[in-house]
């Protein structure tokens, strides 16, 4: 039975409402899951097809559903004779495997979708569970940004404009020359608010299945052991994982912004968007995707005025989801050069990261060779940017510290020689490092 947005479950509104903020509490009956029991049997039937015998507490953690709910489940697909005992399992289980009857039925459903793993969460949980661990109800202050950015070097000018922007949650624009750091802000900014949440591995609507978790965008955490929850158990469909920042660049297409369906398997892939949700979205190098710009932004004047999104299904059918991430746009370009008034009052902030001046770059320097292992030396430094700066009129850019002292490094354990500043050795690096790119 799928919970509608008028009756979300018992359960779920406990975790909502709860002191400690939202947690997913274990289902205590089928109805509690959201799920039809149908669907439920089906993806026990896909997984002993696969692995071809599994305790009952086994297939219960595959399918991340309480063993408790699943015995009549059990004894009901035993007594149509479509699993039987195979032997038994500690703890009053059995071991069970798949009739005859068992296997067609599992082709049946594999033909039909063939997604094996946990179960899903039907798209209203989802939808109730991000409105509680939205990034916009955070408004970090101070002391989260200085704590955020606290092992790197920043301008207090940026960081008293960064500030608000990120407070805001309304996303913003981050522009500047390559080799300022962008990037780096970019992904620091996530780490502001609120440090985990919770996503289900998949969610279901209309029938059809949609991945959510991705390993390459989402990093699982494992609960403390001290946590006032360890008592309690929750429910395993759901995963906890640290506030995504999800990254995309050059290779970004309008593709990655809807649901990308596998007509074989008839299951679907979340977009970028839903699986950035309280987190950041950061587009990076924006202005040199294989799409316009325009194209990009049209897509996404709606959800970043509504804070809703609409994506359709391989049915064809249109729904609603929650659009509540920071999007950050990082370009080498001026915001101006590549969208129109009407987006650019959709992102309030914009925020240049200029070059940086001789005394943070001299700190920069300070914050590197301690992690390369060798001393700073200031006046080796000082010859650095008296010698191949100045004269040339070339920026000092955040970058040029880390990728000198990596190539010196390179350079002094090519020749068996201790990592050391000295001058030769930014006269030998600098010639490689910067020819080709004058003034870059």
């Amino acid at each position: 039975m799928m919970s509608t947005a008028a009756e979300p479950r018992e359960g779920l509104l406990a975790g909502l409402l709860a002191d400690e903020g939202f947690r997913p509490e274990a289902p205590r009956s089928i109805e509690e899951t959201g799920l039809t029991t149908s669907l439920i049997e089906s993806l026990i039937c896909k997984h002993l097809a696969i692995v071809g015998t599994n305790s009952g507490r086994g297939i219960a953690r595959e399918i991340c559903i309480p063993y408790g709910i699943l015995e009549g489940l059990f004894q009901s697909l035993r007594s149509r004779q479509i699993m039987v005992h195979t032997g038994s399992a500690p703890f009053n289980d059995y071991h069970y495997s798949l009739t005859e009857q068992g296997r067609e039925r599992a082709r049946t459903a594999s033909a039909a979708c063939a997604y094996v793993g946990p179960s899903p969460v039907p798209l209203m949980d989802y939808v109730l569970s991000v409105d509680a661990q939205t990034i916009r109800a955070e408004a970090p202050k101070r002391q989260q940004l200085a704590k955020a950015f606290a092992d790197i070097s920043i301008d207090p000018n940026l960081f008293e404009s960064l500030g608000p922007a990120v407070n805001s949650g309304a996303g913003l624009f981050l522009y500047g020359a390559p080799g300022n750091g962008k990037s780096t802000l970019a992904r620091r900014i996530t780490s502001c608010f609120g440090q985990h949440i919770w996503i289900p591995h998949a969610l279901i609507e209309d029938g059809q299945l949609i991945k959510l978790f991705d390993a390459a965008y989402h990093d699982a955490v494992k609960e403390d052991e001290h946590s006032l929850f360890k008592a309690a158990e929750h429910d395993s469909r759901w995963v906890k994982i640290r506030r995504p920042t999800v990254v995309v660049g050059g290779e970004l297409t309008m593709d990655s912004l809807e649901i990308r369906h596998d007509p074989h398997a008839n299951v679907g892939e979340a977009p970028l968007q839903l699986k950035s949700n309280c987190g950041c979205l950061l587009i990076d190098d924006f202005g040199r995707q294989r799409i316009e710009p325009a194209e990009l932004l049209n897509r996404w004047i709606v959800p970043l005025e509504n804070r809703h999104d609409f994506l359709t299904l391989a049915t064809g059918r249109k729904f609603q989801v929650p659009f509540e991430q920071l999007i950050i746009f990082s370009t080498n370009l001026e915001p101006e050069d590549l969208v129109d008034d009407a987006f650019l009052r959709r992102i309030p902030y914009k925020i240049e990261i200029a070059d940086a001046d001789e005394q943070e770059f001299h700190r920069l320097f300070q914050l590197y060779t301690e992690s390369f292992g060798c001393e700073y030396r200031k006046e080796t430094v000082d010859y650095l940017i008296a010698e191949h700066y100045r004269p040339l009129n070339r920026p000092l850019r955040r970058c040029h510290p880390r990728d000198l002292l990596t190539q010196i490094q390179n350079y002094c354990a090519y020749n068996d020689l201790p990592m050391e500043l000295r001058p030769e050795y930014f006269d030998r690096v600098v010639r490689s490092y910067f020819t080709g790119i004058k003034g870059k």
